[in-house]
């Protein structure tokens, strides 16, 4: 089976051609804020980065004959985990969404190329997997309930990874998650089912390099309403520009790793604040399993610092026993993931 796997991101574009479980091209496509500045909208840059995928695989000599294409999914509406055929009420629906993030680009990309060569093309736990339970949705005015946006596809595999590794399946399991980014989530996986995770797009959970996570609302309404900034501007310290980005000046955890082991005072304190809530977080989760929690996974980018992962560990190693599984391979999660569906063992859900 061939795959071709694309997972748009905000200025890059990685692409991926898998060979039954074999990966034979892996691609960085990077995009310059030249390039991508002649775009008004992420939406618009559909045919740009389309034509650098075809490009890429020409180049590398890979006959367009794949059996499926599969893309990162987008932010159309909440679904359940799992596997997706893309279908045209998919692609409106991503077009028409109010959110703005390149993994828009995802299914749509691959939608078209799919079309063009007459295969499949599939998304996979998508941004918006909703598997909350009754009580995750509730929150404390009915105008606004709880929405999930986390890291679905990179959380489901690691646990699915861990689980094997433990000899059981992921449905047998109740395991709690913490994706380590740009944003940070943290999810109640129970039985197979994300039951609980918080918002880590546009305003909930702790503090990240670039996302403020949940804040004071009251201090949130009066800033809205002091008529010093835009709505654009408010969204933007909120997602993109909050978190350690807003307090340091920069979101680049590696120049961030640098300072702090340089002796910067500043950066080691807010670097440690954000652990602090990170793990408030994680324990607060413990509570939606009663304590009982088969392990605590940390996964992600910053999952490769060291004293992140420590410092995590000794704050909430009472709970369960701490894994580490640094960094994220989402194409190969997105490839395994199509595999199963063209293999049989497991079916494609239909969009609706």
């Amino acid at each position: 089976m061939l795959i071709l796997v694309i997972n748009p991101g905000s200025t890059s574009t990685k692409i991926a051609v898998y060979e039954d479980e074999k990966q034979i091209l892996k691609k960085n496509i990077s995009h310059s804020i030249e390039e991508l500045s002649a775009y008004e909208n992420i939406i618009d840059q559909y045919e740009f980065r389309k034509n650098l995928v075809v490009k890429e695989v020409n180049e590398a000599g890979i006959p367009f004959k794949f059996d499926a294409v599969i893309g990162r999914g987008g932010l159309a509406k909440p679904v359940e985990g799992g596997v997706y055929e893309i279908n045209q009420r998919m692609i409106d629906d991503t077009r028409a969404t109010l959110h703005h993030h390149a993994c828009n680009l995802g299914c749509i990309i691959s939608f078209e190329i799919a079309k063009e060569i007459g295969c499949r093309s599939f998304i996979a736990n998508p941004v918006l997997v909703d598997e909350l339970c009754d009580y995750a949705r509730v929150s404390g005015s009915p105008l606004m309930p709880r929405k999930p946006i986390w890291h679905a596809l990179n959380q489901k595999a690691i646990a699915r990874r861990f689980a094997k590794d433990q000899g059981k399946r992921y449905e047998e399991m109740d395991i709690i998650v913490c994706h380590l980014g740009g944003g940070i989530s943290v999810a109640v996986h129970q039985h197979g089912r994300a039951v609980d995770v918080s918002n880590a797009l546009d305003g909930e959970g702790p503090f990240s390099p670039e996302r403020a996570g949940t804040l004071p609302a009251g201090d949130l309404v009066h800033l809205c309403f002091s008529g010093k900034y835009t709505q654009a501007q408010i969204e933007k310290m909120i997602a993109g520009q909050g978190g350690l980005a807003a307090h340091l000046g920069t979101n680049d955890m590696r120049l961030i790793e640098q300072w702090v082991n340089e002796g910067n005072e500043k950066a080691k304190f807010l670097v440690d604040a954000m652990i602090y809530h990170v793990a408030k977080e994680i324990a607060s989760k413990g509570a939606v399993l009663c304590g009982k929690v088969d392990a605590i996974l940390f996964t992600g980018g910053i999952a490769h610092w060291k004293y992140v992962v420590d410092e995590l560990c000794r704050r909430v190693d009472y709970l369960a026993p701490t894994y580490r599984y640094p960094g994220e391979d989402e194409l190969e999660a997105l490839s395994f993931n199509a595999l199963s569906v063209l293999r049989g063992e497991r079916e494609a859900k239909e969009y609706v």
